[in-house]
């Protein structure tokens, strides 16, 4: 009976393995939201169990994905006790310290298992904090009855605000650079280039910095405050009379609609870039932002982040313009070649 009972899940975990994560736009965008530490997210069993995690969430919800072992950096593995049951509840995002370094009596093992949870709580929560402030801001610069002073003051604070939160979150999981030296700066940025939060920084100095004040940039902040914020509520008030009443269905919503959200930062990514472009013949022209904001898109179309995104845009952008090219204005068929080798070079 029990092998019949492991069977299927056997077979589930197989397909797990075998699933092609590597081709599907949301595995790069799930991987991007794991907030564990550089050394963690190289070993190949800590990828696993996300994938793992990744393949129950989106693909077999029956899949039973047993709990990671967080405190053996430095130890051998010890065979699971049921008291890990205790750290699967925040096992989808965990980001593990090496609260290890520091040896305590054996009567107190239980606030040295609870140390490094307690700091992870306060990063979550600073960002928590941060983000909802973001969105409050945001929406309060969006609201049409709002004056105008106090609008463009919030337009500001909500990019301000979204910088530090990407600033905060890759200096948690990348530190700083080892060395203040060429090539070592060179290396840290390979490798935190292509990440979201990267990105969304240079995507509010764009803006923040800027005497054009476009209300439509706000759509990317407000989405991705949004499923920030709706994830820190459903991992930590869930069992709250306050969350089940007003938020749980927002929330969840949010949270099973995060590829809709995505695609829709995209759009309002791109659509910015055109509105630049128009931007230079009027009085409020400025050719350094727009050339800096196409090199930032030229990257999102590249980044694993989210080039499944901007990709499927700007498909559905050429299907469209092409033929009106080709039929009404084949003189512009020159320059728009001359952009594509640009842009894919």
């Amino acid at each position: 009976m029990g092998e019949e009972r492991e069977d299927p899940q056997k077979l589930k975990k197989i397909a797990a393995a075998a699933y092609d994560y590597e081709n599907d736009s949301r595995w790069a965008d799930y991987w991007s939201n794991i907030l564990i530490p550089p050394h963690m997210a190289a070993r190949s069993e800590v990828i696993d169990h996300f994938k793992r995690k990744f393949y129950q969430r989106y693909i077999d919800p029956d899949l039973v994905v047993e709990a990671m072992s967080t405190n053996s950096s430095s130890q051998p593995t010890r065979p699971s006790a049921p008291s890990s049951a205790s750290s699967t509840s925040s096992n989808d995002q965990a980001r593990p310290r090496n609260s290890g370094s520091t040896t305590r009596a054996s009567g107190t093992s239980a606030t040295t298992g609870a140390s490094p949870t307690s700091m992870r709580w306060d990063r979550q929560t600073i960002q928590f904090s941060v983000n909802a402030w973001v969105f409050v801001v945001a929406v309060l610069a969006i609201f049409p009855l709002v004056p105008r002073h106090l609008s463009q003051r919030a337009y500001r604070l909500s990019f301000m605000g979204t910088a530090c939160s990407s600033l905060f979150s890759l200096y948690s999981l990348y530190g700083r650079p080892r060395e203040w030296n060429l090539q070592a700066l060179q290396v840290y940025f390979q490798s935190i280039i292509a990440t979201k939060d990267f990105i969304y920084f240079i995507y509010c100095l764009t803006f923040v910095t800027s005497n054009l004040c476009l209300k439509f940039a706000l759509i990317p902040i407000l989405c991705r405050a949004l499923e920030l914020v709706a994830k820190f509520l459903r991992r930590n008030f869930s069992r709250s009379s306050l969350y089940r009443k007003y938020l749980e269905e927002p929330c969840v919503w949010v949270d099973s609609n995060t590829t809709t959200l995505s695609i829709l930062s995209s759009h309002a990514e791109i659509g910015l870039g055109f509105l630049l472009i128009l931007s230079l013949f009027s009085w409020q022209r400025n050719i350094i932002q727009t050339f800096m904001y196409w090199q930032l898109l030229k990257l999102m179309y590249q980044a694993p982040v989210t080039a499944g995104y901007h990709n499927s845009v700007w498909a559905k952008i050429g299907r469209t313009v092409n033929p009106l090219v080709h039929r009404y204005a084949p003189f512009l068929q020159t320059p728009i070649s001359a952009a594509q080798r640009w842009w894919f070079r």
